[in-house]
């Protein structure tokens, strides 16, 4: 009945949620312990930083796995699998005691990370297609509010609890949310798309000897074609787990909005990692105020995401790409040409309302059009972007300054917004 079809459509929304927002939560417990793990592993900074270069190594090679397993066995279940490797990797790396064995199990729990976010934007794509409606801002909100949350608990008992134990409560949270979510999601089979609902209402044509035998020359792929297509009506999951192939536009397409996400995801890390040093040594912040850099930036991309399904509903795929770059290039200017640490802080927070849904948009449109591979390739794409951030800015910082350095954040923010503008007639045609 549709108003069963409807309520479980909700109930799937609300365990993608949870998954997402989990996640951030998981992450952001990591990241928080990251200094007293480097005190107690002893590495150098130098060290330091090619160990946690395994969890980026280690997302980007299962991206593209993950989306063939998606396809393969559908990505309800790899969520689920993705989702209890997760909980138990995050506890690993405080068993470690050199710069060695940390990367090795960085190398896992990169792998899970990677292959998790993979298989549950696979999922938001499916659920995007049978709801009609641009949710996917709202499940990256989700996750942009776990990781505050995990972020903030880690701050609160980084002085009581070691970092074993804080992140071991971790894995129990993580496996427990797993084991309570995950059950609804393996009961829910992958929707099928929303069809079009004037085609739905109309009656079915009057039943005649023509229509009922197909023409000879034809029969053969006529009964295939209605087979497949009764097999298809069965089973909603069965064109998700067969591999779609890509023809070429399809492929250029996937990849050009795997570059707007590129883009954005440069800026993400680029103002993670050297924000709050901009703030601090070039415009004299104190150290507090520094750090609130990118509580501002991260905190308007929430607030912008949480809004963002009301702004696509109202601006289309296209014009909320093109406005939001075109805000983020803007906002980043100002902040990092700005003299003054006030209007610099609002900067960051203009950028991250400006980035805010474009990340979602890509990867969506990337799964609409080819399904998981789809979503495993803007991904791939997107997470080298983060990579790519933090040691460009750190080269154009020594040949430049710091805040000549943060421009390129405004000049990708502004080359996703051309490109989306770009693409608007595809994207109108494919969506």
């Amino acid at each position: 009945m549709p108003g069963d079809h409807s309520s479980e459509l909700s109930r799937l929304r609300i365990v993608l949620t949870v998954f997402f927002a989990l996640d951030g939560f998981v992450f952001a417990g990591w990241v928080v312990r990251i200094p007293a793990i480097k005190e107690q592993t002893g590495a150098s900074a130098s060290a330091l930083g090619l160990a946690l270069l395994g969890v980026s190594a280690g997302a980007v090679v299962t991206m593209m796995l993950t989306g063939r397993l998606c396809s393969r066995y559908g990505s309800h279940r790899v969520t689920v699998v993705c989702g209890v490797l997760l909980s138990l990797s995050v506890a690993l790396p405080p068993l470690t005691h050199s710069a060695l064995a940390l990367g090795a199990v960085l190398l896992v729990f990169g792998a899970a990370y990677g292959g998790i976010n993979v298989a549950f934007n696979s999922a938001a794509v499916d659920l995007v297609a049978a709801l009609r409606r641009p949710i996917m801002p709202s499940f990256h909100a989700a996750f942009s509010l776990g990781g505050m949350v995990g972020a903030g608990l880690g701050g609160l008992v980084a002085g009581s609890l070691s970092p074993t134990r804080h992140l071991l409560g971790l894995t129990v949270i993580g496996l427990l949310v797993t084991a309570v979510a995950g059950r609804v999601l393996l009961r829910h089979e992958t929707p099928a798309p929303a069809r079009d609902s004037a085609r739905d209402s109309a009656p079915p044509p009057a039943p005649s000897t023509a229509a009922a035998t197909p023409a000879p020359s034809a029969g053969a792929a006529g009964a295939a074609a209605a087979s497949s297509r009764e097999q298809s009506a069965a089973d909603p999951s069965r064109e998700e787990r067969v591999p779609r192939r890509l023809d070429v536009r399809t492929r250029r397409l996937v990849v050009v909005f795997g570059l707007i996400a590129l883009c954005t995801a440069y800026g993400e890390g680029a103002l993670a990692d050297w924000g709050a040093l901009h703030l601090e040594q070039d415009l004299g912040a104190r150290p507090g105020l520094a750090a609130a850099g990118y509580t501002c930036f991260a905190l308007a991309m929430t607030i912008g995401r949480l809004t963002g399904t009301r702004l696509l509903e109202r601006l289309g795929l296209s014009r909320t790409v093109v406005a939001g770059g075109a805000l983020a290039a803007a906002g980043m200017l100002l902040g990092a040409l700005s003299p003054s640490v006030w209007v610099a802080l609002f900067g960051f927070a203009v950028t991250g309302l400006g980035l805010a849904n474009i990340f979602p948009v890509a990867v969506e449109r990337a799964g609409a059009l080819a399904g998981p591979r789809g979503v495993a390739i803007a991904s791939t794409l997107g997470y080298g972007g983060m990579l790519l951030g933090p040691p460009a800015i750190g080269f154009m910082a020594d040949w430049f300054s710091l805040s000549a350095a943060l421009t390129s954040v405004a000049v990708l923010a502004a080359v996703a917004a051309a490109i989306g503008y770009g693409t608007r007639r595809a994207t109108r045609s494919d969506g």
